[in-house]
C-alpha cells in the first residue's frame, strides 16, 4: 500500500527544512578528552553522520569542535560528542550556535 500524500511533510515545513538546511554549531568539551583520542572519536562520527568541520585541543585542557550538517545530524553528532571514545570522561559540553564556515570533510586541527 503506498503512503497517502498527507504523510510526507510538506516541502516548506519546518520538519523538512531542519532535515535538509544548514546549521553551525561550536561546542566546547571538558573533562578527560586530551589525550585519549576523542579528537579522532569526533571526526569518525562526524564521518559516519555527513558533518563537516573541525576539532582541535585547546590549552585549558578542553576540546573546540565546530560541526556544519543538519539539525538532525548535528542532534545525532552532539550526542556522539557527549559520550565520547571509551577512554574519555567527558564531564560538561558547552554548545553554541556558529557562523557557518566552508569547510569539506571533517579536520583535526
Amino acid at each position: 500500500m503506498l503512503p497517502k500524500l498527507m504523510d510526507f511533510p510538506h516541502p516548506n515545513s519546518v520538519e523538512l527544512r531542519g532535515m535538509r538546511a544548514s546549521s553551525a554549531r561550536r561546542y566546547y568539551v571538558s573533562g578527560q578528552v586530551q589525550g585519549v583520542g576523542y579528537r579522532y572519536f569526533a571526526q569518525r562520527a562526524a564521518r559516519e553522520l555527513g558533518v563537516r568541520g573541525w576539532a582541535r585541543n585547546l590549552d585549558d585542557g578542553r576540546v573546540e569542535v565546530v560541526a556544519v550538517g543538519t539539525l538532525h545530524q548535528l542532534n545525532g553528532f552532539e550526542g556522539e560528542l557527549r559520550v565520547g571514545p571509551p577512554m574519555a570522561e567527558v564531564r560538561s559540553l558547552e554548545v553554541e550556535e556558529a557562523v557557518e564556515v566552508k569547510v569539506e570533510g571533517f579536520h583535526i586541527r
